[in-house]
């Protein structure tokens, strides 16, 4: 990675912001998705239709918001509702993309944001799961960001706090989860991964400048899929520079 150029949290921000498509509907959660998705209404998805877990839809991020609940994420909306009118709407199956974090994940992009060990006695208590349970569950397509190492990518994780694919083919949809739906893309300080159309194991789809197969399979604490053809992440334009610097993020709250 050029780090004069551009930073790791920059580089991540630029990766997520291409998968942000004009017209979709995004359900958005605070931090790096929040940064990606201004940056994608300002480069390519002018009419990318935000949504918050407190209500905002449709809000034009012409000012960074500094959380879910923040007055920004109704800016120039398309409607002003409440908690439980955005999940209702996730429910019915009209939010096509979800942004997620979490501190552990397995093979089958399940998550965890709640304990790190025994639940009745954790070695560390997470946030939990906020609204992640709910967009991991009901969203179409679920982009998770992560940095990349052994201690979150593991073979078992201590909760499950947001589902993915649970122990993979057709598990999620046994469970009573909507048909169709599930992770997408894992996007992390070193590449971007995807899952098996049939097994949903993850696997290798793109790495960041300067990474190699080996350091990605050496920072995962499971075996990943790896494919003949792999691409490769641009790096950041001068122009999403540019204006993740002075207008996304001109406080640098993130950057």
């Amino acid at each position: 990675m050029n780090a004069e150029r551009y930073n790791a949290n920059e580089l991540l921000i630029s990766v997520s912001s291409h998968l942000m498509e004009d017209n979709a509907t995004c359900f958005i959660g605070t931090g790096i998705p929040m940064l990606a998705a201004s940056l994608a209404q300002r480069m390519h998805a002018p009419n990318l239709i935000s949504i918050f877990e407190f209500g905002g839809m449709g809000a034009k991020l012409e000012k960074l918001p500094l959380a879910v609940g923040d007055m920004r994420t109704f800016n120039k909306g398309l409607a002003a509702a409440g908690i439980c009118d955005i999940m209702e709407t996730a429910q019915r199956g009209f939010v096509e993309y979800g942004f997620l974090g979490g501190a552990q994940i397995d093979m089958f992009g399940n998550l965890n944001s709640t304990v790190i060990g025994d639940h009745s006695n954790p070695k560390v208590r997470l946030p939990g799961s906020g609204g992640a349970n709910d967009v991991g569950s009901s969203c179409w397509r679920t982009i998770i960001i992560m940095q990349h190492d052994k201690r979150r990518f593991i073979p078992k994780i201590d909760f499950v706090t947001t589902p993915g694919y649970l122990s993979g083919a057709s598990a999620r949809e046994d469970a009573g989860l909507p048909p169709n739906t599930g992770p997408y893309r894992v996007v992390t300080s070193l590449c971007t991964l995807g899952f098996d159309q049939e097994t949903k194991w993850m696997k290798l789809l793109a790495l960041n400048p300067g990474v190699t197969v080996d350091d990605v399979i050496e920072n995962t604490g499971f075996e990943l899929i790896i494919p003949d053809h792999i691409g490769h992440n641009p790096e950041p334009s001068e122009e999403e520079l540019d204006i993740l610097r002075h207008d996304v993020d001109k406080d640098r709250y993130y950057i």
